[in-house]
């Protein structure tokens, strides 16, 4: 019987989904930086801000970081594990 690989083997799928939350971990982190950031820019020109001002600039502007982050996490989790190979494999079949 073959040895599993990729996520199907416990040990190396902990270790990837681990890799992909250090990942998103810190692309939260950026974008909670780059929204504070765009937050101050815009209060220093034009002043105070509305809550729903300040709320629309974290949900665009964090959320795209966000978004952006966990996608190319999910890319580098698919082609780290062996993903991309199984489908070539299943192909040839």
């Amino acid at each position: 019987m073959d040895q599993p690989s990729g996520l199907d083997d416990p040990d190396y799928a902990r270790f990837a989904w681990g890799r992909f939350r250090l990942l998103v971990a810190w692309m939260i982190a950026a974008a909670m930086a780059c929204s504070a950031a765009v937050i101050a820019v815009l209060a220093a020109i034009h002043g105070p801000l509305r809550l729903v001002t300040m709320s629309a600039v974290i949900g665009g502007v964090g959320g795209s970081i966000v978004m952006a982050g966990l996608l190319m996490g999910l890319v580098f989790l698919s082609s780290g594990t062996g993903h991309d190979e199984n489908v070539e494999r299943f192909d040839e079949r």
